[in-house]
């Protein structure tokens, strides 16, 4: 099959879990004209009254000034990959299946589709996780 599969920066932020909270650190980045391809953001529950969010790409010098200022730094500890390709009944779980045959243990998944296609981003715990997860997938 053919997957696009390559590494994606993300970058985490805390912030204030009330009606607002996320609102306002998506239009700092829009306003810096960042064009986000994956936002997740839940609560914080060892923190009440925060969440994370997490983003991904930041690219220009302007973006990642404005992702400082409301308190996004790049993650060094969550190495993660962004794979896309056509979907197909099973194929999230055929990727994940070859990542645990491989002894890949992951921090994070999450998938969606759109139309033909599906994107997913994998999170793994080392950079050598992700190389070695990076040629798996660009394998399948």
């Amino acid at each position: 099959m053919d997957l696009i599969v390559e590494h994606a920066e993300v970058w985490a932020a805390t912030i204030e879990d009330k009606p607002g909270g996320l609102a306002g650190v998506l239009t700092v980045l829009n306003q810096a004209g960042a064009d986000l391809q994956s936002v997740i953001s839940r609560r914080a529950p060892d923190q009440p009254g925060k969440a994370v969010v997490f983003v991904t790409p930041l690219q220009s010098d302007s973006e990642i000034a404005a992702a400082a200022q409301v308190g996004f730094n790049v993650t060094q500890t969550l190495h993660s990959l962004r794979v896309i390709g056509l979907n197909r009944l099973g194929i999230v779980a055929e990727l994940t299946q070859k990542l645990a045959d491989a002894g890949i243990n992951l921090r994070g998944f999450s998938a969606s589709v759109l139309g033909t296609q599906f994107i997913a981003y994998a999170a793994v715990d080392s950079l050598q996780d992700a190389k070695k997860a990076a040629a798996i997938l660009g394998q399948a």
